[in-house]
């Protein structure tokens, strides 16, 4: 059968289980220190010997390995990014989207597209947020990804976006602090609040103290859809309207009109659908299928970030231009 763009998208998911399959035997760790044979691997991995000769053949086509000889394999650049520790790690990030979890509900699309209902909650029997709290080492994996993802696109938000304004900077559901630490560092004047619930901030005051800011912010547990702290000049939410449905989304915005002083801000970190697609918008609507497919919200248009601020209370002000290569905006909404 003759490969095509289409055909090898047809067989996209083959890849991902190959890399998801790398990153929970630990590979990346395992080559750390340099070429090893598929046997050395398999003795440290626990894995069948056969097979994962068979693992590493595929995952050296797939340009994350390389062959120094036969028999021995060694991470490539970009096969680096395997390791849990490298810099810009995508372990967390494979763990959490090609986990059994989100491949089942993907499986299930179609009952999506005929109900338009999420298939999370129909195949997992309960909400994303749910089966976090019940199961503590997905919520692990969960924020571990998140870290991963905002650590690579928070230099964008920092050079596009004037954060020198505010004094007092509140990071609504901002998990471990990561976003929060690299604008702290970048503004020395201003003072943050790290808002989530107890266990996105189990690892938030390690990640503030690396960063130097620990002295600067508070750290508030609290769910956003009850309360959030008043007196901030900016309220920050990054990647989380997106989560939710309209009734939702109004719902955390109004909470934070409640909070806001008559000059302060919220900031939402989001992407924003072109009215017109190309091939280049991929990402975004790849990201807004994620979301129908598993909690109900959705990437959404200028027009449709409008509504939402104007039914909280807010006037849109400003949307910036797409900040670097990350594709994310920031939308500013100021009290109506």
């Amino acid at each position: 059968m003759a490969r095509t763009p289409l055909l090898d998208l047809a067989f996209g998911y083959m890849p991902a289980q190959l890399l998801y399959a790398a990153a929970e035997l630990r590979l990346g760790d395992a080559l750390a220190g340099g070429a090893r044979t598929s046997g050395e691997l398999a003795a440290e991995t626990g894995a069948d010997p056969q097979a994962l000769h068979r693992l590493l053949r595929a995952l050296t086509c797939l340009g994350a390995l390389a062959q120094d000889e036969p028999g021995r394999f060694t991470l490539t650049e970009e096969g680096r990014r395997l390791r849990a520790d490298a810099p810009d790690s995508i372990h967390g990030l494979l763990g959490l989207f090609c986990a059994p979890d989100v491949w089942r509900s993907w499986g299930d699309l179609v009952e999506t597209l005929r109900t338009g209902d999420p298939a999370w909650e129909r195949v997992n029997g309960m909400t994303p947020f749910e089966y976090l709290e019940r199961h503590p080492e997905r919520s692990v994996t969960f924020n571990k990804a998140m870290s991963e993802h905002t650590r690579e696109v928070a230099p964008a938000f920092i050079e596009g976006y004037d954060f020198t304004r505010f004094g007092t900077i509140a990071d609504l559901g901002g998990g471990d602090g990561t976003l929060l630490a690299a604008i702290l560092r970048a503004v020395p004047s201003a003072r943050g609040v790290l808002v989530d619930l107890p266990a996105g901030l189990e690892e938030a005051d390690g990640t503030l103290k690396e960063a130097g800011v620990a002295d600067r912010c508070e750290l508030v547990p609290g769910d956003f859809f009850q309360s959030v702290p008043e007196g901030a000049d900016a309220y920050l939410l990054k990647s989380v309207i997106h989560d939710w449905n309209d009734e939702r989304a109004v719902a955390i915005l109004r909470t934070c009109r409640a909070a806001a002083a008559a000059d302060a801000k919220v900031l939402l970190l989001e992407t924003v659908v072109p009215e017109k697609l190309t091939p280049e918008h991929t990402g975004i609507v790849m990201n807004d299928m994620n979301m129908l497919v598993c909690t109900g919200g959705g990437e959404r248009t200028e027009e449709e970030f409008r509504r939402l601020l104007e039914a909280a209370g807010f006037a849109l002000t400003k949307i910036t231009d797409v900040l670097g290569p990350s594709g994310y905006r920031v939308i500013e909404g100021t009290p109506a």
